[in-house]
């Protein structure tokens, strides 16, 4: 059992920080059963962190002890893995741009893939199933605005317009045009606003 012990901890080494790995990806170490009572363990001995449902991440080791990875890294990583497209709530978006000077309790992220939650350490990473022209212009300033303006809502769009209007470059501005057709109605005005400006 020692043996599957260092072959797991091994194969978590090799990986990047944040990287989640689940019993599946293992089994070519030893049986399921075994593979399962191996990371139960390691979990209980804190060299591993459960962070969802049979999904796994090593912890980080710094100046201070062992931390768990950056939620954005395991975000990425999870999104890399399972092929789904996860973005920046809008409401971390809007406070990027300045829109509103709330700053989010809790990290939420929009997916493709299904609604659920993840633990790093006493943090709660929260994933909510998101429409497509949510996720459009993943990784870009020019999607977050579109997150930012959704999130904001139309009562107070168009004094959104004027804030992104000064923050957005042009090919920024350009580029949410090109995705105006996939986009409900009123934010599709608000980006005429804001195309109009340019």
């Amino acid at each position: 059992m020692e043996a599957l012990t260092a072959s797991v901890m091994n194969h978590f080494r090799q990986l990047p920080e944040g990287v989640p790995v689940t019993a599946k990806e293992l089994l070519h170490l030893g049986s399921r059963a075994a593979v399962d009572q191996t990371l139960s363990r390691l979990v209980r001995r804190g060299s591993l962190m459960r962070v969802g449902r049979g999904s796994y991440v090593r912890p980080v080791n710094g100046r201070f002890g062992a931390r768990p990875p950056e939620p954005a890294q395991v975000v990425q990583a999870l999104a890399e893995q399972r092929g789904e497209h996860i973005v920046p709530h809008g409401a971390a978006a809007a406070n990027e741009f300045g829109l509103t000077t709330q700053v989010p309790v809790r990290e939420i992220y929009l997916t493709s893939g299904k609604t659920r939650r993840l633990r790093l350490g006493n943090q709660i990473i929260e994933l909510r199933h998101a429409p497509s022209w949510q996720l459009a212009l993943p990784g870009q300033r020019a999607g977050s605005a579109i997150r930012a303006l959704a999130w904001i809502g139309p009562e107070q769009a168009d004094s959104a317009v004027e804030v992104l209007r000064d923050k957005l470059s042009i090919s920024e501005r350009n580029a949410i045009a090109g995705v105006r057709r996939l986009l409900p109605t009123w934010i599709a005005r608000q980006v005429s606003k804001l195309i109009a400006s340019a």
